[in-house]
Parts: C-alpha cells; sequence; structure tokens
C-alpha cells in the first residue's frame, strides 16, 4: 500500500506542475530516510523531481505512472503518464512502436490525443561513442545523445567548460532516490543536444537535468518511462 513506510505526522507530497520539472528521476520514493525515518517514504510510481534539502527533502511527484491503464485511455497507447494518481488526466502517451525507413519509432501525444513529438532509436553515428536514441520535437532539430563521458566521469563537465554550476546540478540528480530507495547505476552520464545547443543531461535511463526552457517536458518523461520500464 502506498505510504507504507511514511510517519503519522507525514502526508502525501503534493504534486507540482510538470512544466515546472528541471531535475526528475522515476521512482516511488517520497521522502528519503534520515532522523526519525529509519526506511524512505514511499508512494505511488510517478516521475518525481527533488524538492527542499535537509530534513525538508522531497521528492514531488509531477507526472504518474498507474499500474493499470484506465479504461478512457487511448487504445493505442503502449505507455502512457497521468497528471493525477486516479489517472483522470492524461498527461501524455506513447503510441506502440512502428518501423519506418528502418528504424523504430514512439509517436508520444499530449492528453487529447495530438502529437508532441516522437522518439526514435537510430543506428550509432560514424562519429559518435554511443547514439541510439533520438527525440524529435516539433520546430526544432533533433535532440541526440551522440557522447559518453569520460571515465572521469561528470567532473569532465567543468573541463569543457560547462562550469561548477552544472557539475553541483548532476551532483544533485545523483543524490536522488530511486524506486524502493535503490540507487540507479552511475555508470555513465550524457549530453543532449539540439543543433550545438546542450538542451539536458542524463545519468542512466532515468535521471534527467533539464537545461532548455523550450524542451517539452513531456517528451523527456516519455523517453524516461521507456527506458525504465
Amino acid at each position: 500500500m502506498f505510504g507504507k513506510n511514511r510517519h503519522i505526522d507525514e502526508p502525501p507530497v503534493s504534486a507540482i506542475p510538470w512544466t515546472d520539472v528541471w531535475e526528475f528521476s522515476i521512482g516511488n520514493e517520497e521522502r528519503p530516510a534520515g532522523g526519525r525515518r529509519k526506511e524512505p517514504a514511499l508512494g505511488p510510481r510517478a516521475v518525481r523531481s527533488p524538492q527542499g534539502g535537509g530534513d525538508q527533502r522531497v521528492f514531488a511527484p509531477a507526472a504518474y505512472i498507474l499500474p493499470k491503464t484506465p479504461a478512457a485511455s487511448p487504445t493505442s497507447a503502449e505507455l502512457a503518464l497521468y497528471e493525477d494518481v486516479e489517472g483522470r488526466n492524461l498527461l501524455c502517451s506513447l503510441e506502440a512502436a512502428e518501423t519506418v525507413d528502418g528504424e523504430r519509432q514512439h509517436v508520444v501525444n499530449d492528453g487529447q490525443g495530438h502529437r508532441i513529438g516522437v522518439i526514435r532509436r537510430i543506428s550509432p553515428l560514424k562519429h559518435a561513442v554511443r547514439s541510439t536514441w533520438r527525440i524529435e520535437q516539433p520546430d526544432h532539430a533533433p535532440i541526440t545523445n551522440s557522447a559518453e563521458w569520460a571515465p572521469s566521469g561528470p567532473k569532465e563537465i567543468v573541463q569543457r567548460g560547462a562550469g561548477k554550476l552544472l557539475l553541483g546540478a548532476l551532483q544533485a540528480v545523483s543524490d536522488m532516490g530511486a524506486e524502493g530507495g535503490d540507487q540507479a547505476s552511475k555508470s555513465r552520464a550524457l549530453e543532449w543536444k539540439c543543433g550545438g545547443e546542450l538542451v539536458m543531461t542524463s545519468e542512466g535511463h532515468s535521471r534527467f537535468l533539464i537545461r532548455a526552457a523550450w524542451l517539452d517536458r513531456r517528451l523527456v518523461f516519455a523517453y524516461a518511462l521507456l527506458r525504465a520500464r
């Protein structure tokens, strides 16, 4: 049952608007262990963003992942996210995968069924260590992850000129709790670029730091859900 490890004086963590998310991971940890809380307080599986610090640290839900798809959801959806835990308000959905020009793709639709972008799996680029996924948002160049961090890890961001601010933000993402309180793999961090602009960074398949205000969060949520299922 949700809230199994929650103290009696701790209400469920309130949801935040999905448009306000800059950092997130997918999981069910609402509050980390610490102080009187010997174990993490858990809630429904959701896209969660870190809020506050110290004893006030929480992971607020911004979009919910329901164990059962409501009957009102589009039948073509393979995966879906909802603005409420009851599943009354659909935020976005991924259509079942299709193969187009030899590449697998998922169309992402908004809550009204309108297409808002595409997540595409592509072959590695010739001059990249890793480039297997592409996020396509209308009116923008494709967003690709075409470079893997060197063995030194996220600290190389500083050497590349991105500065200490981004390094600190990446560390904050690394400190976020994963589902069930487990820490996700820290084996690699990736840059995601759009026409040369750094628009986000990710660690593993489900931890993200968004850098561009114009980036449609729903597309990133959908990609994270696709990779974390």
